[in-house]
């Protein structure tokens, strides 16, 4: 019995070795390393591949640095878990918290309640609500909608804040659409005040759709809600400014490697990662400065380091900062979102975040790991060895991404609220929605549009993706006013040199002429389909409506008075089948900025530079005929429509925002504008003296509808090898067009 005794008296004993070896380890790695050890031991953890979408591991990192010792705390939004939902319907989706009937049936408009005299809204929120206006999705009438925007301000739910709207329960329970929220959508940028600065908004939003910023995982409601980005009341609402990548393309890494400038929190939420920032700034190649010096009652709460902070904080330009450095470290604020993350996106500086648990902006579409580097609150002095390792390549690609989606969805009000809209209503109509490459490739997904189709292999700037080449042939589309009475009048000589062409499939007539169509025997025999569709639409927008007849790809635009030889269009659809996203033809014109007018200017001249060829001799995609009649407003055409004028010009401003390219001028015989002065065959529009004037100010407008001017000047023109070469014209594949 003793020996039995001893035996477990020894065995206990042992284990109470082990237990004391094995915690007395773990214990070990509790201790606060010096910061020399912190680094080193941040390099050999290192992060998850900049690309892991995988949430980085949750530990406590200590630091001891020249402030005294430093805890990264559990962070606050962290402990906001245990709370209470601020939204009652958690669980609502599409399915369950939407009437998806309803916009079947009526399809997808979007009502705004009309504002009261008594209603404040802000600058911003003007923006929102202005952007839907012009959008093609609004309806004055709610019984045609099937999504209900508010006219309350909403934004600024601060109750400290001046913006803020009192009583909103009771003001939107008193609305007969309401439903308990099922179809409406609440903007938001700010929620919650001092000092928790929680995600309630302060009223009941029942079944509604929340689109805001700063959303927390935790309360963000998958394929329901729409995280969309901080901006300022500055943001502009249309166009915005371009990315900074134009003018710094090369070398991928600037002169600073991470940059940071901005507000220090003394006490509440956000301070822990803000007052930490001061561990990785060396003076050097890692810039990352603080200060303390805001709010009311700063010098009350000021500690030892504020004093030093505000010196060196005053050493830096922001502005400086922004344009020198490859990486930006975008910490949270009081709330998760910050400004800086759009400002790092135009300033192609990759965004570095430290904001556990953010839903980033648009998250469901966008594909972020191609532009952000997610960092971890709490292994702060990790950053400088992870962004060190990312190579040239991945930074440049990185970069180009910044302003891929700057452009696309963030660089004005517009673009934000047009991609709300999107997203939604791709959920919605889950049959005809865009995928992930469409959305994250160039153009980005406002110029997509799935009802034309929902595959990538269809659209025209998805073909050097996927390494595919256009079939080799064209619809020839001429546009036809003048009645046809002889055999000689251009439209028939055009009709036979288009039918020598081995790539022309059909010959489509687009008969806008007021005289009665003549029989099917006066036109030219053709080896190809010649159609002629009459004129329900006689407008010039027609001339790009997308008629189910035109079964190609490649639409070759024609005036009824365009003189050209089969080479000339042979060789000119050789040209576009390399640039099918862009229009290749003819007759170019050119764009200026008056400044003695401030105002943009149109001129026909010719000269060494151009920014538009025109489509009375063009090809292009036969998309862009979809897109151009259901991606413009009405305003623009009914514009074109009442002038008889610009519909050219407009084609252009559309295909150069979309690929942010200029068109292509082939070679042409000067007898192109030779022959149709001397037989003066231009219709009576050309020749009209308010014509010119006319297209002046379609320049204007349509700059103004688009926020920006998106043509862009070229000097490149295409002519055929050995083209005017000294050799034999039997040695040329294209030999009539050098021929007089």
């Amino acid at each position: 019995m003793q020996a039995r005794k001893k035996y477990i008296l020894t065995a206990f004993c042992a284990c109470w070795l082990l237990l004391f070896y094995f915690g007395g380890a773990q214990i070990r790695q509790l201790k606060v390393p010096s910061r020399r050890q912190s680094e080193e031991l941040a390099a050999a953890r290192r992060w998850p591949a900049w690309d892991d979408e995988a949430t980085l591991k949750s530990f406590v990192a200590r630091s001891a640095g020249d402030g005294g010792d430093v805890e990264l705390r559990e962070s606050p939004k962290i402990k906001r878990e245990n709370r209470a939902n601020v939204y009652k319907d958690s669980r609502c989706r599409m399915e369950t918290c939407f009437d998806l009937p309803l916009c079947e049936q009526r399809g997808f408009r979007v009502y705004i309640y009309p504002l009261s005299k008594t209603d404040k809204v802000s600058e911003s929120y003007q923006k929102i609500l202005s952007s839907i206006q012009g959008s093609r999705y609004y309806t004055p009438d709610p019984l045609q909608a099937c999504l209900f925007i508010m006219g309350i301000d909403t934004l600024d739910r601060d109750q400290l804040s001046l913006q803020y709207i009192h009583n909103v329960d009771a003001k939107i329970q008193s609305f007969p659409l309401w439903n308990n929220g099922r179809n409406h959508l609440i903007f938001n940028l700010y929620s919650g005040t001092w000092p928790d600065y929680t995600e309630d908004l302060g009223f009941d939003i029942g079944q509604a759709m929340v689109a805001k910023a700063s959303f927390y995982m935790e309360r963000y409601r998958p394929h329901f809600d729409v995280s969309i980005p901080l901006f300022s009341r500055e943001h502009p609402q249309k166009g915005g400014e371009k990315g900074w990548l134009l003018s710094n393309k090369v070398p991928p890494r600037r002169k600073y490697l991470l940059v940071f400038k901005g507000k220090r929190y003394l006490t509440g939420i956000g301070s822990d990662t803000r007052n930490a920032l001061h561990h990785i700034h060396n003076g050097k190649d890692i810039i990352s400065l603080t200060t303390c010096k805001h709010g009311k009652d700063w010098v009350k709460h000021k500690d030892d380091r504020c004093d030093r902070d505000n010196h060196e904080y005053e050493k830096y330009d922001y502005q400086e900062l922004l344009h020198n450095s490859t990486f930006c470290l975008v910490p949270r604020g009081r709330r998760l979102g910050s400004f800086r993350f759009l400002e790092s996106l135009q300033a192609a500086c990759i965004p570095v975040l430290l904001s556990n648990g953010w839903e980033l902006p648009f998250s469901d579409v966008i594909d972020w790991s191609k532009t952000v580097v997610v960092g971890d609150e709490r292994l702060l002095l990790q950053v400088p060895s992870t962004v060190r390792s990312i190579d040239n390549d991945k930074i440049l690609a990185f970069r180009q991404h910044t302003q891929f989606l700057w452009d696309a969805y963030f660089s004005s009000v517009e673009k934000i609220v047009s991609t709300t809209l999107e997203i939604i209503k791709d959920r919605i109509f889950t049959h005809v929605s865009r995928n992930k490459h469409m959305w994250n490739k160039l153009p980005g997904g406002l110029f997509v549009l799935p009802q034309y189709s929902t595959f990538v292999a269809d659209y025209p700037f998805y073909y050097l993706d996927m390494g595919l080449t256009p079939k080799k042939e064209f619809t020839a589309l001429i546009h036809a006013v003048s009645p046809l009475v002889s055999q000689s009048q251009p439209i028939i000589k055009l009709i036979l040199a288009l039918a020598k062409s081995k790539y022309c499939s059909q010959i489509i007539v687009l008969w806008n002429c007021d005289k009665p169509l003549v029989p099917k025997n006066k036109w030219p025999s053709t080896r190809m389909p010649l159609i002629v569709i009459k004129g329900g639409r006689k407008t010039m927008s027609s001339r790009f409506f997308p008629y189910d007849v035109i079964t190609t790809d490649a639409v070759l635009s024609l005036d009824e008075d365009t003189v050209l030889s089969t080479n000339e269009v042979d060789f000119a659809f050789t040209v576009w089948c390399s640039f099918p996203d862009r229009i290749v033809g003819y007759p170019a014109r050119s764009h200026f900025w008056d400044s003695n007018k401030g105002l943009w200017g149109y001129t026909s001249k010719w000269t060494n530079e151009y920014s538009m060829v025109l489509t009375g001799a063009a090809f292009y995609h036969r998309y862009y005929h979809y897109l151009f009649t259901n991606y413009l407003p009405a305003s623009l055409l009914a514009l074109i429509d009442q002038t008889a004028n610009c519909e050219d010009i407009l084609m252009n401003f559309l295909v150069s925002a979309v690929t942010k390219l200029p068109s292509i001028k082939v070679t042409q015989k000067k007898q192109y504008k030779e022959t149709l002065m001397q037989q003066g065959l231009k219709s009576t529009l050309w020749a009209n003296p308010d014509h010119f004037t006319q297209r002046q100010n379609c320049i204007n407008t349509f700059a103004s509808w688009f926020g920006a001017m998106p043509l862009v000047q070229s000097q490149l023109r295409l002519d055929p090898v050995l083209f005017k070469d000294q050799v034999s014209i039997l040695r040329k594949k294209y030999r009539d067009i050098e021929r007089p």
